[in-house]
C-alpha cells in the first residue's frame, strides 16, 4: 500500500475508533480520560488529524493498549479490506467529492459496521471483475453524471469561449477557419504545427494529434484531417491555455487515462472548442427559426452544419448542450454508431442520455441493436452508395415508439463514410422524447412525411414475431427467457394455490 499522510490519518482514525468501541467508551468518556477535547478526538477518528506522539501515548494509556498497536499499520482481520480500499485506484481517482462524499464518509461507513461494509465493497469489486469493469469505466460514468447534473451546459466555459471570440474579432462569424486558429496558436503561443511526422507511424492511424511540450512546443497533427476537424483540434489547444487547464492528455483522441482531473480537463477543452466554433447566441437564433418550420427540411439542417464549418458529429453534440438549456428540450439523448463496411455489426461508439429512457450504453454490450432505428437504416444506405460518393452525408428524421414502454421519440440522424478511416461508416443521432413541450417548440414534429416505426432496444429483447419484423438480425433469446420465467412463475403460483385449496 502507498503510505501517504492521508492514508496514515485514516488508519489511525480507524484504529482509534475500533479500540474505543471495544472498550465501550463514548467520545466524551475518552475525552475525559485523556484531557483531549471531543472535537479533536472526532477529527482524529474521521482521518482529518494525526495526533502528536505525546497525545498518542495519552490515548494508548486511556484505552489500555500498547502504543505500537495504535501507530502500527497492521489492522485487524475484520478490517483487512481497509488497506485495499485506501490503495485502490478507484478510491484514488474517483471524484467522490463531486457527489458530496468525502474519503472520511467512506471511513465512517467502514468503521460503522466493518463486516457489512466489507461485504458490500467486496460485492462491488466482484461485480467489476465479472463484467470486466475498469477504473476508466467508472470515471467516464462519473463524467457523464457530472454532465447530467448540469444538463450538459456550463455557463463559465460558454462565457469564456464567447469572450475569446469577441476579443479576436470572431464574435459575429458563424465559422472560424482552421487557418485563423492555427495562426493564433503560432503567433500568440509559439506553437509549431507539424503535419508530416505522424505519416511515418502507420500504427498510430487513429491518432489525430499529439502535443509535445518543451522549449519549442509542437503539435503533431494528421495531415489527412478535414479543415473542420483541424479547427476543432486547434480550438481545443487554445482552450487548455485560455482556461489554464494544467493536467491534460497530450494525445487526441486518447486511449489512456491518468486521472479524473485529466479526464475533466479534456472534456472542458472539447466543450470550449464546441462553444467557440458553434457560438451559443448565433446557433440559438438559427434553431429558433428552424423549429418554426411546419415541415421537416433536411437540406436546411445540412446548410446549418455547412454554415458553421464543423463536422456533423460536433454539430449534433452541440445541440445536446444548448437545446435543453435554451429551448427546454431536456428529454434528449445523443448516440453514435460505427459500422465496418460489409459488416452486419453495428457498434455503439458513444451514448449521452439526459432523458429518462433506459437505452443500453454499449459497455460490454453484445446484443444487436434494433434494425428499425434510422441510425442503422442510414448506415446500410451508406454501405450501398457508389464508390464515387464516399463523402455524401445522408440525413433523415424518424418518429419511433418503443414497444415495451410506449414512449415516443423524434430523432434526427446523420450518416456517412468516415473521411479518415477506410471502410468505416458512421452515424450520429440526436433524439427527443415527444411530450407536450416538444410539440409546442418544434413546428414540424407532426409532419406526415416523416417516417414512423415501432422499435425496441435490441433484437434479443424484442417480442415481435418474424412476420411482424422482417428486419430482425437474431432470435429474441433474452425475451424468450423472460417469457419462460414468467410462465414458470405462473405455474408455480397455480401449484401453490391448488395445494392450499386442496
Amino acid at each position: 500500500m502507498n503510505i501517504n499522510p492521508e492514508n496514515l490519518r485514516f488508519i489511525m482514525g480507524f484504529k482509534l475508533k475500533q479500540f474505543r468501541i471495544e472498550k465501550g467508551l463514548s467520545l466524551s468518556e475518552l475525552a475525559e480520560k485523556t484531557s483531549l477535547s471531543v472535537s479533536y478526538l472526532s477529527e482524529i477518528e474521521k482521518g482529518k488529524k494525526y495526533p502528536k506522539p505525546e497525545k498518542i501515548l495519552q490515548l494508548a494509556q486511556a484505552l489500555e493498549v500498547p502504543f505500537d498497536d495504535l501507530v502500527s499499520l497492521q489492522v485487524s482481520r475484520e478490517a483487512d479490506l481497509l488497506p485495499v480500499i485506501l490503495s485502490s485506484p478507484v478510491i484514488k481517482e474517483f471524484p467522490f467529492r463531486m457527489y458530496g462524499v468525502s474519503p472520511q464518509d467512506l471511513l465512517a461507513l467502514i468503521t460503522g459496521d466493518t463486516e457489512k461494509a466489507g461485504a458490500l465493497i467486496r460485492t462491488f469489486l466482484e461485480i467489476g471483475r465479472d463484467y470486466d469493469m475498469r477504473v476508466e469505466h467508472l470515471l467516464f460514468a462519473a463524467l457523464r453524471s457530472y454532465q447530467q447534473m448540469h444538463l450538459n451546459y456550463f455557463e463559465e466555459i460558454e462565457n469564456a469561449a464567447a469572450e475569446f471570440a469577441a476579443g479576436n474579432g470572431w464574435k459575429t462569424n458563424p465559422a472560424i477557419p482552421a487557418e485563423n486558429l492555427q495562426q493564433f496558436l503560432v503567433e500568440k503561443h509559439g506553437l509549431q504545427i507539424d503535419e508530416s511526422s505522424l505519416r511515418s507511424y502507420p500504427e498510430l492511424q487513429e491518432v489525430r494529434s499529439v502535443r509535445i511540450d518543451g522549449k519549442a512546443p509542437k503539435l503533431l497533427i494528421k495531415n489527412e484531417l478535414l479543415p473542420a476537424q483541424k479547427a476543432f483540434i486547434f480550438a481545443r489547444e487554445i482552450a487548455y491555455r485560455h482556461l489554464e487547464l494544467k493536467e491534460r492528455t497530450p494525445v487526441f483522441p486518447s486511449a489512456a487515462m491518468g486521472s479524473f482531473e485529466q479526464l475533466l480537463n479534456d472534456f472542458k477543452a472539447s466543450y470550449f472548442a464546441g462553444a467557440l466554433l458553434l457560438k451559443r447566441d448565433l446557433l440559438c437564433r438559427d434553431f429558433e427559426a428552424f423549429f418554426k418550420r411546419d415541415r421537416w427540411d433536411g437540406n436546411a439542417f445540412l446548410a446549418l452544419i455547412e454554415r458553421y464549418g464543423v463536422t456533423p458529429k460536433t454539430f449534433l453534440y452541440r445541440l445536446s448542450q444548448l437545446l435543453p438549456q435554451f429551448f427546454g428540450l431536456r428529454d434528449i439523448f445523443f448516440f453514435r454508431f460505427n459500422n465496418a463496411a460489409g459488416s452486419e455489426r453495428y457498434s455503439l461508439a458513444r451514448m449521452f442520455n439526459l432523458s429518462r429512457m433506459a437505452i443500453p450504453n454499449g459497455v460490454g454490450m453484445k446484443e444487436h441493436y434494433c434494425r428499425r432505428w434510422m441510425a442503422i437504416k442510414l448506415l446500410k444506405q451508406v454501405a450501398e452508395q457508389p464508390a464515387g460518393r464516399p463523402n455524401a452525408i445522408l440525413i433523415a428524421p424518424q418518429r419511433s415508439r418503443f414497444l415495451d414502454s410506449g414512449v415516443e421519440v423524434f430523432s434526427i440522424t446523420l450518416a456517412g463514410a468516415s473521411p479518415l478511416e477506410k471502410d468505416l461508416n458512421l452515424s450520429g443521432t440526436v433524439s427527443f422524447i415527444v411530450n407536450e413541450h416538444f410539440k409546442k417548440t418544434v413546428g414540424f414534429w407532426d409532419d406526415p412525411a416523416i417516417p414512423r416505426a415501432e422499435v425496441n432496444e435490441t433484437c434479443e429483447r424484442c417480442g415481435l414475431s418474424e412476420e411482424a419484423c422482417r428486419d430482425r438480425a437474431v432470435p429474441p433469446t433474452f425475451f424468450q427467457k423472460q417469457q419462460e420465467q414468467k410462465n414458470r412463475d405462473k405455474i408455480l403460483n397455480q401449484l401453490i394455490q391448488n395445494i392450499k385449496q386442496g
